[in-house]
């Protein structure tokens, strides 16, 4: 069946990595047979798992794209992901890749496979920067609830991706609302809750399966109210928000000090190595730009303290989450290259979350170099993220600002993908870019609008129609109800 031959090339992977390890050689001085360089005395080898230059990627990617054709997707109102909108366009897609986008007189080369898109649309996959799948599974059960380990404020030594399930059944039907890219968090009661992953929202039996291919490395943050609660209430600190502060400060402080010996011992080779400690690296990965900084806030005068925190420590906030307040300070955070990743109608449910305007995302997109992002934080609104970001789109208009569909379509495609990192590799369509491409069953800013067809890498990967491409995760089986047609919806096809 299909739906066992769309989990298969993991497990080929898998396989194949397995017996290259066994056999690759390691000793490349040897190999050379040169041993008349010496090697400098600052050189030195360390043990195994003792040094993270040795091994800067230990849980590699596995991740291969699912078997595909070349395509040529005809007919459909064609939004690209960089504000333009085609009519009866055509995107042509070979070896994985967007080979060309254009109007209908776009040639299409003999031996593509023409896939009739009139009456619909055709946008970028969507990237939800915000995702807990995986680590807060369905069912959410308290031995699955593997996203946050809040044992500590400062918990940057985990990684979220040691907690992910791949059979979370969310993985399912969130590819099902058009969603190609997820990146996975840790949650938020720490000041530092540990690293993130981004994953290809495939079919897969391990998370390395998934693992998007050479992504950066984000860190999750959290200010305001978490923290200072959930530490408060054991009697520790953090419990103020000048608590939370400080602990930052302090957590920098010792990377630094961690960076800098690091330094030293490999330019003098003198004395012994620091210990490696995870924590400590995480954080020198931010202080040297190499792990991005995804922070969890809610209030205008916090992301303003928290920007003046990278200011101090010379490190760059890469995107605020959640970031209810972000219109109060929107040049700001354009002005300084800070993407704000946003819900549109969530609200109330704390003190932090009171001022919340559904003109959030409009207003922080309005100033020049800005990036709003829509993102999920959710299980089911994840399936839904379009219908969230017309919801956005719909009270920036009602507010007098001028914002077309196809400038709106970047709020879930190219500012998402630029908010992980991935800006050049996917979120829009354009020559050399990743074939993700999802065609909508009408326009995707109508609530009436479904996913019909959803392509990973050029590969089909979710189909509506078609009960082959509807992948269920091992599971469902046998679970009550399985298979059952519910809403005149056919089984499989969320």
């Amino acid at each position: 069946m299909i739906r066992h031959a769309l989990r298969g090339p993991s497990l080929a992977v898998v396989a194949c990595a397995l017996a290259l390890s066994a056999c690759a050689t390691t000793d490349g001085a040897s190999a050379s047979g040169d041993d008349s360089a010496a090697s400098p005395s600052n050189e030195r080898t360390l043990a195994r798992g003792l040094d993270y230059a040795a091994n800067p990627d230990p849980y590699p990617s596995t991740y291969q794209p699912l078997p595909r054709e070349n395509l040529a997707i005809v007919g459909g109102t064609v939004l690209t992901g960089t504000d333009q909108r085609i009519e009866n366009g055509v995107v042509l897609m070979s070896d994985g890749k967007v080979e060309a986008v254009g109007p209908a007189n776009t040639p299409v080369p003999a031996g593509y496979r023409v896939v009739d898109a009139r009456g619909r649309f055709v946008t970028p996959g969507i990237i939800d920067v915000h995702s807990h799948l995986g680590v807060y599974p369905s069912p959410g059960v308290t031995g699955m609830s593997d996203g946050n380990e809040a044992t500590s404020p400062n918990t940057a030594q985990v990684w979220a991706e040691h907690s992910i399930w791949p059979q979370d059944p969310g993985f399912n039907t969130a590819r099902a609302g058009g969603v190609t890219t997820l990146q996975i968090l840790p949650g938020s009661a720490n000041l530092f809750g540990g690293r993130s992953v981004t994953v290809r929202n495939v079919p897969s039996i391990t998370m390395q399966g998934m693992k998007f291919p050479d992504a950066p490395y984000g860190v999750k943050m959290a200010c305001g109210e978490n923290p200072s609660r959930v530490y408060g209430s054991r009697n520790q600190s953090p419990a103020t928000g000048m608590g939370n502060v400080a602990g930052y400060r302090a957590a920098f402080i010792a990377a630094q000090d961690y960076r800098d010996k690091w330094d030293k011992w490999r330019e003098t080779g003198e004395g012994s190595p620091p210990t490696r400690n995870l924590q400590n690296e995480t954080l020198a990965g931010v202080l040297d730009g190499s792990i991005m900084v995804q922070n969890h806030c809610y209030r205008a005068d916090e992301m303003a303290v928290m920007m003046d925190i990278a200011d101090e420590f010379g490190f760059r906030i890469t995107a605020f989450h959640h970031a209810i307040e972000a219109y109060k300070l929107a040049p700001q955070l354009a002005a300084a290259g800070v993407c704000a990743d946003m819900w549109t109608g969530w609200w109330g449910f704390k003190m932090e979350a009171l001022d919340a305007i559904e003109e959030n995302a409009a207003l922080v997109d309005a100033p020049e170099g800005s990036c709003a992002v829509i993102h999920s934080d959710d299980a089911q609104l994840t399936q839904r993220l379009n219908q969230e970001a017309a919801a956005a789109l719909a009270a920036g208009r009602r507010a007098g600002l001028n914002i077309s569909e196809e400038h709106a379509i970047s709020w879930i495609t190219s500012n998402a993908a630029r908010s992980i990192g991935l800006g050049d590799e996917t979120g829009s369509l354009e020559a050399g870019k990743r074939g993700d491409v999802v065609i909508w069953s009408a326009n995707p800013f109508s609530v009436y609008a479904r996913a019909d067809q959803v392509f990973i890498d050029g590969a089909l990967t979710f189909d509506r129609f078609d009960a082959r491409y509807q992948p269920v995760s091992d599971y469902e089986l046998g679970q009550p109800g399985f298979g059952i047609a519910a809403a005149n919806i056919a089984p499989g096809a969320r």
